[in-house]
């Protein structure tokens, strides 16, 4: 018997979620965000695949769980190009993108260490700025940052 492998294969989800065309470098970040860690089903991490809309890409699938919304979104400060996927009997019943709200509490870090998030017990906020290169600004000290250098939570 002869077979020419050239691609890895992973079992399809009957139900859950596929979170896809996250950039490589933020592929590790979402599953932190998403809580993924202490998940109890099964879950499938891939990086470093080939995507000819963002060059190389990451993508998570999570067996029998739907997220909100609101928790994929969170992923759209540091993924703004991911795809979510919801999964149901094996077949794909709803895509979209991830899109980032206009205010963000609670899951970035203020960097500047005098910003009053980082000296009392308070949540922190964020209005984003830039939707499209992920600018957020603190809504205490004005301290501005980037997404990709923004410290999530």
């Amino acid at each position: 018997m002869t077979s020419d492998k050239k691609e890895l294969a992973v079992a399809a989800l009957r139900n859950g979620t596929v979170i896809d065309h996250i950039p490589t470098g933020a592929l590790y970040r979402a599953v932190r965000i998403l809580g993924l860690e202490s998940l109890e089903s099964a879950v499938t991490i891939g990086n470093n695949l080939e995507s000819r809309r963002i060059g190389k890409k990451g993508i998570i699938k999570v067996a029998d769980k739907e997220f909100t919304k609101e928790e994929l979104n969170r992923i759209a400060i540091i993924a703004p190009s991911a795809v979510v996927n919801t999964i149901r009997d094996y077949e794909v019943v709803d895509k979209r993108q991830v899109e980032l709200p206009d205010m963000i509490s609670g899951i970035v870090t203020c960097s500047n260490p005098k910003c009053i998030t980082n000296n009392e017990p308070m949540t922190t906020r964020f209005i984003v700025v830039n939707k499209n290169n992920v600018g957020l600004r603190c809504d205490y000290c004005n301290h501005t940052v980037s997404g990709k250098d923004a410290e999530i939570k």
